[in-house]
């Protein structure tokens, strides 16, 4: 398949830029591929569809305000910097973006905070917008976090034109959030509410947690009308072994498996045996998985309504099936379902 096969007109007016009032109480589109039908229910009714012992795979990583805005030396130029990822925690080295880019140089510096207490200098171009930072601090390299913490800001994805509320910083979290790592939220499960678990955990649903920072490079566009050609950003991964023992003893007794979200189906994809199974893993992945492809361990998804030509659509195609997905973003846009982050959502059995 090729890149123009995932485009769509998406009317701005169905970009959410607040998330349901209720978390579970988005709308739900169910796609069923053997039965080859659409159904519109609300999040929360998804219950219905799981019995006892089936598994829910959860991504457990936790957004951190990546998000400052400092002022250059000399000039006092407002620069936006966006941390992508701690290279080194001794030396404080960071890939960060940089917005404007022309204007920051290496050697340049830039000063953070009203009492300019926490200092950056540029120490590599890495891409156009990309930069190498070296944080300098007078601390503990927990204060130095902590210093991040507090000037950082909810890293919203772009499209959303507001400007950041206190509120983003629990509306952009999952409730299940627990390791620290990621730019953007596992958006699939910020449908999830504490009373929703609740429920699926008294039916007798089993849960799995796995973790995938997501980095940018999920979001970054495909330019490549060639598929294969499309390189994936790596982005950092860990499966534990209580995971895969509830994975895999779900894989046994042929139970249904969920991937809750693209990063989810991503970080199982990247760890799976020659039999089929699901292995414990530590590391980086880079999995791109576009039409066709054989999935090996969840037999089920949730996900949000993805952006045209992303990769995340093309995932969702391959999982579901291009003709269903196609069929099902059209109804989309019809019914008026909001899209990304803040959208509505999907399950695909």
């Amino acid at each position: 398949m090729k890149l123009s096969h995932f485009d769509f007109n998406l009317p701005e007016e169905l970009l959410a830029e607040y998330p349901s009032e209720n978390r579970d109480e988005s709308r739900l589109m169910v796609l069923n591929r053997k039965e080859n039908t659409i159904e519109h229910k609300q999040f929360k009714d998804l219950i219905d569809y799981f019995d006892e012992n089936d598994v829910m795979v959860l991504n457990n990583t936790k957004v951190f305000p990546a998000r400052l805005f400092g002022n250059k030396e000399k000039t006092g130029a407002r620069i936006e910097v966006f941390l992508l990822r701690e290279l080194n925690s001794e030396t404080r080295l960071w890939d960060v973006l940089v917005d404007p880019a022309r204007k920051i140089r290496i050697g340049n510096k830039l000063y953070f905070g009203d009492d300019e207490t926490l200092v950056a200098e540029v120490i590599d171009n890495t891409t156009s917008r990309g930069r190498t930072l070296r944080f300098l601090y007078d601390g503990s390299y927990e204060e130095f976090r902590k210093k991040l913490n507090d000037l950082g800001e909810t890293p919203l994805p772009k499209y959303i034109k507001r400007e950041v509320e206190p509120e983003d910083m629990d509306r952009y979290q999952t409730i299940y959030a627990k390791n620290e790592g990621a730019v953007a939220a596992p958006t699939a499960g910020l449908h999830f509410s504490k009373h929703l678990l609740k429920r699926l955990e008294i039916k007798g649903v089993d849960f799995a947690e796995v973790t995938l920072h997501v980095g940018l490079g999920t979001f970054s566009p495909v330019e490549v009308e060639d598929l294969s050609k499309h390189k994936m950003d790596s982005e950092e991964a860990e499966i534990q072994s209580e995971a895969t023992r509830v994975v895999n003893k779900a894989i046994k007794e042929k139970r249904r498996i969920c991937a809750v979200g693209t990063t989810v189906m991503r970080t199982l994809e990247s760890s799976v045996s020659s039999e089929s199974t699901l292995n414990e893993f530590r590391g980086w992945t880079n999995k791109f998985i576009f039409p066709p492809y054989d999935f090996s361990i969840a037999n089920c998804m949730i996900t949000n309504f993805h952006t045209p030509k992303s990769t995340l659509l093309m995932m969702v195609s391959a999982f579901a099936g291009h003709d269903l997905m196609k069929r099902a973003y059209d109804e989309a846009v019809k019914e008026k379902y909001k899209f990304y982050s803040y959208g509505d959502a999907m399950l695909i059995i």
